[in-house]
């Protein structure tokens, strides 16, 4: 029975190296290609490629060992691969060689012997290859990082001849069945049993000698090689070239089990040997494999694989000693066969002989035996990979996957919830566990669920990429399904991945290195080592014989048998319980730490024990009836609680059992605390060394590490279980108080101790490195301390990856003694204990540190731990690592012991700090990093208020970020905390965290005046060489920095008002208004909710520098600021100040090029003119001015000269010398609002499109009212008119407006009279829109409005009649005028019926006639008169005259008045020589012939009717 003494150790990074594909070029000669051809068609190879291919060779010293592999689905590919000790790895480079044929399964690399060094250096080794169609290759390979730009190998390093052509024989050749080869050496057998072999790389193909066939004989048979071929052998089975002794040695097996040896250097036979085998019927000689010889012996072992053909396929291995004798002829003899080796179970792969042992790699195992040894049942065991990988995705048993979710459920049966995730995270990180995560095997896993990728874009995805896509292929499965669904789609996920796992990862070789004894296992994608087991480990797995010899593992066990004999049935009871509970239960325990938990993990063992006394929650099976199956569910229950009462009995009558055994649970106790002392990692002292990189050993000792520590960690928490179900069930089994409190006190917290520290190993060795964060690259690759050798690009890549590790980081600084045997040699694989050895090194490292001493706390351990990890940016390991120590303190309720230690407690909360804070900075966003951010702050008072810390913290290296303080020990703690404080503070603004630096910068306040009060008891000088007002002013500065980041601009004002150091002060207030100014919140200088306190003229100052420098139209305005802040403080006239500069400097600095812009400056112009306007009225009118050269403010202009000359104006004037102070130079409310006019007047123009610009000149230009006009804005002109205009000015302006107005009613005349407003009518012409509405409103169109440029037509009237009713109370005159322009332009004009009324309307009361104002009927009269519109005039005075005469009786006294009555008799006159002249020159005689009788009626009545009226007042004045 073979025992079981090791297991596989995956070189981690194996599965992903990056090769280099080069291909062979085609030979361009005839002769070959002919050769080629006819070979193809006669010549056969048995050895086809049916199975995967892989071998190996080792050349040199130190050795190298070269690994090819030929993949049956890639049969024209060789991939070739070095291995060694001194290489960086992972990171390795393969070869990947691509031949124009398809591969028999056949290669082989040597070192280049070429007598030229120019050959040997440039081409050091030399690759044989065979194509099935016959052609050999020879490859004189160079290194193979100098293939990286060849895409195509060179011509003059490729050898290729096809074996049937330069065969010497003329027969057509039998099928080759094997081939062998050996530097300057290859050899073939056929089928028909002969063996020729061609010194390829020796001599050139057409020198004699370079084939030879090896016959039986050397003389009589080269004359008669019939008879000599008439002797017939088996087909050539297998083929071995072996060196021994000096001699060049070619094995060949026949198919009839007849082993012949052939000397090449002389090509003669020296050994023909019938292998000799009971019961040999129906067996056939597969394979021969020839050992190594030592110098010393004469003996070599021999392994020959036979393969029984009966009804049931055996294999046996019959092992042979071969003796030579050498003299003066090398004599070889075989023994008969001295040790059969039965492969009962699995297929074998691959045998490998060393000079003492035979390793036998199947396809379920590997097999170690000594050689020659008649005991056959001394088997040695070593599991393969598949079995760990079985294991961890729950793929060795049925009911283990199953397990999972019952005992998750039994645990969390009030959180159902949170079962999926869980569950789902447990399976995630045993997926891209490092042994179990394969590339290949992943993507070929997911490509099933149609995930495709390119190779680059696989290859770039980091740990997290790949759990998201994990996870989001079992979420696509089924969003809101239940546990139990999502559980199954993990399983289903698992069972595919493991099937692909043993798929392309299949074992195919070995590789041993006898030098050192190193084991390697060539698997399809991946390579291998093998270690020994751990005593730990040997055990628990051993048999009871096997713990006989406890003292041989270390055990601490008396001589007394009875202590074994309850050692054993303790661990038969912990194996039980461990069995009972299953794998799921140690998963879920270890999740629970590892992870951010459901529950705490110390509720996971108490609810553990539930399940051992209660068994499974019976929520489970009633809540999945309809995913299980009523009768599945029914089954599993009574199946679980039938298992229940089994182990409940056993293990009661066990325990039973074991307290008769000890006679007290005492002496069982202590038998227990012995194995827990084994259970705790060594501590091993280690000498110095060179510092590890990352090579091949250092691979092997992370996987190895994880594996060990698993299994402890695993074994440590079932004995925690153990212990804790004895206590609970202390009353069944009758221990005593003594012994319960021993369990409580002290074994519980011992193993939870153990427990912690193997997680802790664990999880370094498992746990894969995070990538740096892109914002601190540059920092992370500064801080690395990596020898020469290792590029830092390559550091780069590997960060992130599942398969390089948080131990590949510690490795850099694990060093390893040279001088220790046990120890490997750097330049060889290490042997299978070697690698145990390593371990124990390197847990004994992480735990105990370099010197492995008793007195060195792992909680300080621990913190070296951190620091290293933290300086190559591990934050969230250094969280972990540290929040599992603080924990585990807590726990043991030492906190207050753990502070009195030289600080180590300060250290913790100080790096742990660190690495808070570095996460909140990179990691996370939201929520979280405000967790972080306060997580951090409150470790870093801690770290400053525990014992010890000044000089622990001083001593603690500056890659955790302490400066060098610049003092002594002896400060005082005020001191040190303000120093410390500040530290702090910088550190987090560094990280632009402005929340945790306001804290510390206040913190630091508290402690300056302390600090400061205190002396140094050895100097009697101050602590710190600063004053009082410069510490607090500096931290008040940073206060108010701080809380201005925060957007808290109250507490930021408060930090300005506290600032004792007023140069400072007043520098945050300038970077306050700022970033009010630049936040547009300067609304809060305005609300009154900030208490000025003696600040309000500095505010004002800094507003107004602001002003001054600011661009006149920046967002928002500081002048508009200023203008709400004086208001707010009722200093109006300087509001008005500051508003009226803003116009000012609006209109004198804006270029007002763009019409848009142009409006909206002017706009802003009127605002602010609006503004200092209505400031202006709440002073009383002797004061209501300001002076337009500066904003009001004396102490502004002395603080911030300016290059503007400036007149001073006190303010606080009264009486004469108000008037003085005025008469200088301002500006008063009247002059404000004269601009005010002109600027609207602009503005509205603007709008028009119409430019005009004011000059600053406190007169209207004289063509502003004609643009006004012209524009149609006739309220703006006669605003401008009244406000600039007065008297006689006023009215002639008000003719000139009302003239032009008169003229747009006259569209059609208006080129034929001269306009006062312009030139002609090519002026206004020109200022009318030019869009296509221009014919439109030509033509009349009544959609346009009634101040359109080019209305006419009814508007223009309505707009006249509406402006000169309101206008002609200024002047009477504008009827007239309006009149006269409408005559004067068009003669036939109809006056308007309003216009008339407005005439005779201008009569005065008790007057007859047509007397009145300026506009009355006698003007009308005489306009009609002047401008021949003869009927008009005299039905006008017809109309008066009958009215003169009409009078009512009461009036007729009135009018006989004096003066009474008046009419122009001279226009009448005027008018009646008219008529004349026209009727004498024949003009419309009949026409003005009835006029002039109608006037002359009238006149004669009118006349008659005055005489009368003459007389009567004569008489009463008479009277």
């Amino acid at each position: 029975m073979s025992a079981r003494v090791g297991v596989e150790v995956p070189i981690i990074g194996t599965d992903s190296i990056k090769f280099i594909d080069i291909s062979v070029p085609d030979v361009d000669d005839a002769d070959l290609s002919t050769t080629s051809s006819a070979t193809a068609a006669s010549i056969t190879i048995t050895t086809s490629l049916t199975e995967d291919y892989c071998s190996s060779s080792i050349t040199g010293d130190p050795p190298l060992s070269f690994i090819w592999r030929i993949h049956k689905s890639q049969p024209k590919t060789l991939e070739l691969l070095q291995l060694s000790a001194t290489k960086d790895f992972p990171g390795t480079t393969g070869l990947r060689i691509t031949f124009p044929h398809a591969l028999c399964p056949f290669a082989y690399v040597c070192q280049n012997q070429s007598q030229m060094p120019a050959f040997s250096t440039t081409n050091p080794y030399l690759l044989y290859a065979l194509t099935i169609s016959g052609v050999a290759y020879l490859i004189k390979l160079r290194n193979i990082t100098a293939y990286s730009s060849l895409p195509v190998l060179p011509r003059d390093e490729v050898t290729q001849f096809s074996l049937n052509d330069r065969d010497s024989s003329n027969s057509e050749p039998a099928a080759i069945t094997s081939v062998a080869a050996t530097a300057g050496c290859l050899a073939v057998g056929r089928i028909d049993g002969s063996v020729t072999y061609f010194q390829l790389g020796l001599l050139h193909h057409s020198t004699p000698g370079f084939v030879n066939e090896l016959r039986d004989d050397s003389g009589i048979g080269r004359l008669w090689g019939f008879m000599s071929r008439g002797r017939m052998v088996g087909a050539v089975q297998d083929l071995v070239i072996s060196e021994a002794h000096g001699l060049k040695l070619l094995f060949v097996l026949h198919s009839d089990g007849m082993l012949r040896v052939w000397n090449l250097c002389f090509r003669s036979k020296i050994l023909s040997h019938a292998l000799g085998i009971p019961n040999s019927e129906g067996v056939t000689f597969s394979r021969l494999w020839v050992g190594e010889a030592k110098e010393d012996a004469s003996i070599t072992p021999l392994a020959v694989l036979c393969r029984h053909n009966l009804d049931i396929r055996r294999e046996m291995i019959h092992v042979y000693r071969l003796h030579c004798t050498l003299g003066d002829k090398t004599v070889l003899s075989v023994e008969s066969s001295m040790q059969d080796i039965s492969l009962e179970e699995g297929e074998c792969i691959d045998v490998k002989l060393t000079s003492d042992k035979i390793w036998i790699l199947k396809d379920n195992g590997l097999l170690s035996h000594k050689l020659f040894h008649i005991d056959t049942e001394d088997a040695r065991c070593y599991t393969l990979q598949e079995e760990f990988v079985a294991e961890q995705l729950f793929q060795s048993s049925e009911l283990s996957s199953d397990d999972l979710l019952w005992i998750t459920y039994s645990l969390f049966s009030s959180m159902k919830e949170n079962i999926v995730p869980f569950v789902s995270a447990i399976f995630i990180r045993r997926l891209l566990l490092p042994g179990v995560h394969h590339n290949d095997v992943l993507r070929s896993t997911l490509l099933d669920y149609h995930r495709h990728w390119t190779d680059m874009e696989f290859q770039s995805l980091t740990v997290d990429g790949l759990k998201k896509e994990v996870r989001s292929v079992i979420e696509n499965q089924g969003v809101s399904e239940s546990p139990m669904s999502v559980f199954c789609h993990w399983k289903n996920f698992c069972a595919r991945y493991f099937h692909y796992w043993c798929k392309n990862n299949s074992p195919c070789g070995l590789l041993v290195q006898s030098s050192a004894g190193a084991v390697c296992l060539v698997r399809k994608n991946s390579v291998s080592l093998f270690r020994d087991l751990e005593n730990i480990e040997m055990i628990i797995d051993g048999s009871s014989d096997e713990l006989v010899d406890l003292a041989s593992f270390g055990l601490d066990l008396s001589n007394d048998e009875s202590e074994r004999g309850i050692l054993l049935e303790v661990l038969r009871c912990i194996i039980s319980m461990s069995q009972h509970l299953g794998k799921p239960a140690s998963a879920v325990f270890y999740e629970s730490l590892i992870s951010t938990p459901i529950v705490s993990s110390e509720e996971i063992v108490p609810r553990l024990l539930k399940i051992l006394e209660t068994g499974y929650s019976s929520s489970v099976s009633s809540d999945h009836i309809s995913d299980l199956g009523g009768d599945f569910a029914w089954e599993k229950e009574l199946a679980d609680h039938k298992s229940l009462r089994k182990f409940s009995i056993n293990m009661l009558l066990s325990l039973h059992t074991l307290s008769k055994k000890a006679t007290s649970w005492s002496k069982v106790l202590n038998v227990i605390e012995s194995y827990l002392q084994f259970l705790v990692p060594r501590r091993i002292i280690q000498k110095l060394n060179a510092e590890m990189s990352f090579d091949i050993n250092t691979s092997i000792l992370v996987q190895a590490t994880s594996q060990i520590a698993k299994f402890i960690f695993e074994s440590a928490l079932d004995v925690l279980l153990f212990v804790s179900y004895l206590l609970k069930i202390s009353g069944q089994i009758n221990m005593l108080h003594d012994d319960t409190s021993r369990i409580q006190l002290e074994f519980i917290p011992m193993i939870q101790e153990i427990v912690s520290e193997w997680l802790i190993i664990h999880f370094l060795s498992t746990t894969p490195s995070e990538s740096p964060s892109i914002e601190d690259f540059s920092s992370q690759l500064s801080s690395l301390q990596i020898d020469n050798k290792t590029d830092r690009r390559s550091w780069n890549e590997k960060l992130g990856k599942c398969d390089f590790t948080l131990a590949f980081i510690l490795s850099l600084t694990f060093h390893t003694s040279s001088g220790d045997p046990s120890q490997p040699s750097s330049h060889c694989l290490p042997n299978p204990q070697e690698i145990v050895n390593l371990v124990r090194g390197f847990t004994s490292w992480i735990i105990w540190g370099k010197t492995g001493e008793e007195s060195t706390s792992f909680l300080r351990r621990s913190s070296e731990i951190a620091l290293i990890l933290l300086r190559h940016g591990q934050y969230g390991a250094v969280e972990y690592l540290l929040t599992i120590v603080e924990a585990n303190s807590r726990r043991e309720k030492v906190s207050r012991s753990i502070q009195d230690n030289d600080g180590d407690w300060c250290i913790l909360h100080h790096l742990l700090g660190c690495c808070l804070l570095a996460q909140a900075r990179y990691g996370f966003q939201g929520v979280l990093k405000e967790k972080k951010v306060c997580e951090a702050i409150r470790c870093f008072f801690r770290a400053s208020s525990g014992q010890g810390a000044s000089k622990a913290l001083k001593d603690l290296s500056q890659d955790a970020g302490l400066p060098n303080f610049g003092f002594d020990d002896c400060a005082s703690p005020a001191a040190w905390k303000l120093h410390y404080y500040q530290w702090a503070m910088q550190i987090f603004e560094q990280y632009n965290i402005s929340e945790g630096a306001c804290q510390f910068a206040l913190a630091a306040l508290e402690q300056v005046d302390e600090a400061l009060s205190q002396k140094d008891d050895s100097s009697g000088t101050d602590v710190i060489n600063e004053s009082d007002t410069t510490i607090k002013g500096r931290l008040w500065a940073n206060v108010f920095k701080f809380t201005l980041d925060l957007d808290h601009l109250y507490d930021a004002y408060c930090a300005i008002l506290s600032n004792p150091d007023e140069e400072n002060k007043y520098i945050c207030l300038r970077r306050f208004i700022i970033v009010l100014y630049e936040r547009g919140a300067m609304k809060v200088l305005c609300n009154g909710q900030l208490p000025f306190v003696g600040l309000a003229e500095k505010i004002e100052q800094e507003l107004a520098w602001k002003a001054e420098r600011s661009e006149i139209l920046a967002k928002p305005n500081p002048y508009k600021l200023l203008y709400a802040f004086e208001m707010h403080r009722h200093n109006w006239r300087r509001a008005a100040s500051y508003i009226y500069q803003y116009s000012a400097r609006l209109r004198t600095e804006v270029d007002l090029k763009d019409h848009q812009r142009m409006s909206l400056v002017l706009q802003e112009r009127l605002n602010g003119l609006s503004a200092a306007i209505n400031a202006l009225h709440l002073i009383q009118s002797e004061y209501a001015w300001i002076n337009p050269l500066f904003g009001g403010n004396s102490v502004h202009n002395e603080s911030y000269p300016s290059k503007k000359a400036k007149k001073l104006v006190k303010e606080h004037l009264t009486g004469s010398d108000v008037q003085a102070q005025r008469l200088q130079f301002y500006i008063d409310v009247e002059k404000l609002e004269k601009e005010f006019v002109l600027t609207s007047a602009e503005y509205l123009l603007s709008l028009a499109n119409v430019k005009w610009t004011f000059t600053g000149t406190e007169k209207a230009p004289s063509d502003l009212v004609d643009l006004l006009v012209e524009a149609n804005l006739y309220e703006m002109a006669f605003t401008v008119l009244l406000k600039f205009w007065s008297g006689s000015g006023l009215n002639r302006e008000l003719e000139r407006v009302f003239s032009a107005m008169s003229l747009k009613c006259c569209p059609n005349k208006l080129g034929s009279w001269p306009n006062k407003l312009g030139s002609s009518s090519t002026r206004m012409h020109g200022l009318l829109l030019t869009s296509s509405k221009e014919e439109i409103v030509v033509h009349g169109s009544p959609d346009m409005g009634p101040t359109s440029q080019n209305h006419q037509g009814n508007a223009q009237w309505e707009t006249l009649e509406l402006y000169l009713e309101k206008y002609r109370t200024f002047h009477t005159g504008l009827p007239a005028t309006v009149a006269e322009t409408l005559l004067r332009t068009d003669p036939q004009i109809e006056l308007p019926l309003w216009l008339v009324h407005m005439f005779k309307e201008s009569r005065r009361e008790r007057t007859w006639g047509m007397a009145g104002q300026v506009s009355n009927p006698a003007s009308l009269f005489r306009l009609y008169v002047d401008y021949g519109r003869f009927t008009e005039a005299t039905n006008l005075l017809l109309e008066y005259t009958e009215s003169f005469a009409s009078v009512r009786p009461s009036d007729l006294i009135n009018r006989k008045k004096p003066f009474a009555a008046w009419f122009p008799y001279t226009t009448i006159e005027r008018l009646w020589c008219q008529l004349e002249e026209l009727s004498n020159l024949g003009h419309m005689v009949d026409h003005y012939g009835k006029l002039k009788s109608l006037l002359h009626g009238a006149l004669q009545n009118h006349l008659k009717q005055v005489k009368v009226d003459s007389e009567d007042a004569l008489s009463a004045a008479a009277c």
